[in-house]
């Protein structure tokens, strides 16, 4: 099975260019949110660790936007908890697709947690920093703060492009993406 890890900023697309593969994808973000919504566990151990701020299942992202806007060490809690269970969503996941030629891993975090294995191949979403930002403006839920916050935990963007196997330059057309994965799918 080759695994192909998604990289890039947060807003550059890299959702969309994991879709657009055709195989497989763990998509992390997703997953986290199905957490909120639906696993209790999770709850309690957020509602434990933050009760001023967790108080109520399902859990409000907004509660969590605050919690984290409120203090660093908060994020360090929400993060200890939450990439546990998204780690064996993961496992659970490979596990169900272990026939397939190629799986996506769309995952924030990859490179930051230590999620990528050595053989992955990872694509890196190259997009400009104008178009990211009007995208994200456009967000219902965008909040710059928040943003900041993210950013600070991640590594640097010129890293990440160091050490991707493949630059995907996405100019939020269909065609350009769908090409550049043509290409990649076909050296691999």
């Amino acid at each position: 099975m080759i695994r192909i890890g998604i990289l890039g900023d947060i807003g550059s697309g890299k959702s969309y260019v994991a879709k657009s593969f055709g195989y497989p994808v763990f998509n992390a973000d997703y997953e986290v949110s199905k957490l909120y919504k639906k696993d209790k566990k999770v709850f309690i151990k957020l509602n434990k660790e933050l009760p001023k701020y967790i108080s109520s299942f399902p859990i409000d992202k907004n509660e969590i936007a605050k919690a984290i806007l409120s203090n660093n060490v908060n994020l360090k809690k929400i993060i200890n908890i939450v990439h546990k269970e998204i780690r064996k969503k993961m496992r659970s996941f490979l596990k169900k697709n272990k026939n397939k030629k190629i799986v996506i891993l769309d995952i924030p975090l990859l490179l930051e947690n230590k999620i990528n294995n050595k053989n992955d191949i990872l694509v890196f979403v190259d997009s400009k920093k104008d178009e990211i930002k009007k995208r994200l403006n456009e967000r219902t839920n965008f909040n710059q703060k928040l943003l900041n916050k993210f950013k600070k935990i991640q590594l640097k963007t010129a890293y990440k492009k160091k050490k991707s196997n493949f630059i995907i330059k996405n100019n939020f057309t269909r065609k350009s993406v769908k090409n550049d994965i043509k290409k990649i799918l076909k050296e691999i």
